[in-house]
């Protein structure tokens, strides 16, 4: 960052006040004597994030400078942001630190791959938000913290309020990138996804550089070392199929693909709660425990026991805790190259086959157009499922040009030998209000057998309209399901439907993708 500015953040950090690389033990002690929230019934921190309770990400700018300019690709998803307003937002977050009675800074790091590490420097307004950022990121040992000098620093002040027609913003929130400056600025949001998901910017804007692909995917391993990489959008299952008690976590949410294999970005989880069960999702359940973090779950007033079900702050209720807290995990978080690539997606208009095989070029089409549906509560205003296509499964998140991530993806596909899958977690049998969602426990098992290898000779057929090979069995499975057209009682509405989102994959690819190659396009959905 400028020199005047280090040196003003320096003087800050400096005083007695500010509370460095605090213990779990620590923060959350702090977080409960300043009144920032109360323990659950088994003794994870809960708090509650006001108004903001998902990402924001109409308050999302990037600084365009000389660094960035000709780097990032500019458009509705990265905004620029002049970097006079950005030099005054930060001076403003300089006064607004040195007001403050108390700070908390974590010091730690980005990747697992030492090869491919990145030093980072959290500062909060919260003890609660730097608990967040210490189980989140990768905890460096006591040791390590005497040499360690940040790359990026985020500085995360929900307190500290934007004026739009001041400073530029558009709402009070802002969270603003500087690649220039190496900094994160993080303001009028309490939403702790932001500062985990702006570091996951950053390093999709770093490591292309380095030639390792960053993926928005959680990861696996089997007892018999393959290695499995699920993509997808907040709300589609990626944390929870993971979270496999048969296979090894590597991680929930982050990754890098290297020339050596694949390797965690974070050091901790990020799990939605809603609808949390001990019998579905037991690795979770137990990990929401003292030093895990809630976010906008609700407590009983009286014995503080969560209430996974209710929503009625968010549906976007949320548990930060370490990978530590399960059992099994890969450690450190890396793996080999993956035998298995599996795309998520929640389609809301419940015509998509519970699982397909994709191949050659569709790989690319389907990453490209990153279809899902925004699940509710995962970003502010969305109260039901919306259809929507996101790059890579993870458009937010992409400073570069999708095709730059998508064409890595193929490489690394074609070279290591892994195989792709289409698979829905959303609905079956109608769209959503009318279908029911695909059950978990066919999911799990499809999953199974698609990592087990057992999916390799079974009959599949194509499907007429989406173009992708289908299994016609899978062991464990009724064979109906399969058919999405078999579910729906009335076949013709299931074609007017899965025409409609064949025209919705076509004016996506056209809008944004028209000068892909043809045979890309080519294998995308054929309205009929």
């Amino acid at each position: 960052m400028a020199e005047k500015a280090s040196l003003r953040l320096e003087v800050v950090l400096n005083r007695p006040s500010t509370r460095f690389n605090l213990s779990a033990a620590q923060l959350a002690e702090a977080a409960i004597r300043r009144g920032e929230g109360r323990f659950s019934s088994t003794g994870a921190f809960s708090t509650s994030t006001g108004k903001y309770t998902g990402r924001s990400p109409k308050d999302k700018f990037i600084v365009e400078d000389d660094v960035s300019r000709d780097t990032v690709a500019w458009g509705s998803v990265n905004v620029p942001f002049s970097e006079e307003r950005f030099r005054e937002i930060f001076q403003m977050a300089l006064d607004y630190l040195e007001e403050l009675d108390e700070l908390f800074v974590f010091d730690g790091y980005v990747g697992a791959d030492p090869e491919h590490q990145m030093s980072l420097r959290v500062i909060n307004q919260y003890a609660w938000q730097n608990l967040f950022a210490r189980q989140l990121f990768i905890r460096p040992s006591r040791d390590a913290l005497k040499s360690h000098k940040p790359q990026f620093t985020v500085i995360a002040v929900p307190g500290l309020t934007a004026v739009p027609e001041r400073d530029g913003t558009n709402s009070e929130a802002f969270v603003i990138v500087s690649f220039k400056e190496r900094v994160v600025l993080i303001g009028g949001s309490a939403y702790a996804g932001e500062i985990k998901k702006s570091i996951f910017s950053v390093m999709n804007y770093l490591l292309p550089s380095e030639g390792v692909l960053p993926m928005h995917c959680s990861a696996n391993v089997g007892q018999d070392g393959r290695t499995a990489l699920f993509f997808g959008l907040s709300g589609t299952g990626k944390t929870t199929l993971s979270a496999d008690p048969k296979r090894q976590l590597v991680g929930d949410d982050e990754h890098g693909w290297s020339t050596r294999g694949i390797f965690n970005l974070e050091g901790g989880c990020y799990a939605k709660c809603i609808n949390l069960s001990r019998e579905h999702e037991p690795q979770i359940w137990n990990a929401i425990q003292f030093g895990s973090v809630l976010e906008n779950v609700v407590l009983d007033p009286f014995d503080h026991i969560a209430d996974y079900d209710d929503g009625s702050l968010t549906e976007n209720t949320r548990c930060a805790y370490p990978l530590d807290y399960i059992p099994g995990r890969v450690d450190p978080s890396m793996a080999g190259h993956p035998t298995a690539v599996i795309f998520l997606t929640a389609d809301a208009f419940g015509v998509l086959p519970p699982i397909s095989i994709l191949e050659d070029e569709q790989i690319m089409y389907h990453f490209i157009s990153g279809y899902t549906s925004k699940l509710a509560g995962t970003e502010r205003g969305i109260k039901q499922p919306e259809a929507t296509f996101s790059a890579c499964f993870g458009e937010p998140f992409l400073p570069l040009s999708p095709l730059a991530y998508a064409t890595m993806l193929k490489s690394r596909v074609n070279k290591y030998g892994a195989k792709v899958y289409l698979i829905n977690t959303g609905w079956s049998g109608g769209p959503y209000g009318v279908g029911e969602r695909i059950s978990l426990k066919y999911t799990r098992q499809m999953v199974t057998m698609a990592l087990s290898g057992k999916l390799d000779d079974v009959g599949t057929r194509i499907d007429p309209i989406f173009g992708f090979k289908v299994p016609t069995t899978c062991p464990g499975v009724p064979e109906e399901i399969l058919d999405p057209r078999q579910t729906w009682t009335d076949p013709e509405a299931y074609d007017g439907k899965a025409n409609e989102l064949a025209r919705a994959f076509q004016d996506n690819f056209r809008l944004k993708y028209a000068d892909l190659a043809p045979e890309v396009r080519r294998t995308g959905p054929i309205a009929r």
